[in-house]
């Protein structure tokens, strides 16, 4: 990166389990970018997904 370019972040969204990781990744692993990863252990929400996912 040039001294003049200013950094540029990807974000991935997208359902549980659709592969939001596996393109991060490969995204990373091909263009030799350092991939950042959400904090799962302290999402609200996937306590609550995973206890009735039927819903």
């Amino acid at each position: 990166m040039s001294q003049n370019s200013q950094p540029k972040h990807i974000a991935i969204a997208g359902n549980i389990g659709a592969g939001k990781t596996t393109l991060t990744q490969m995204l990373s692993k091909h263009y030799k970018w350092i991939p950042q990863f959400e904090d799962v252990d302290n999402n609200p929400y996937l306590n609550d997904f995973y206890e009735d996912m039927p819903r």
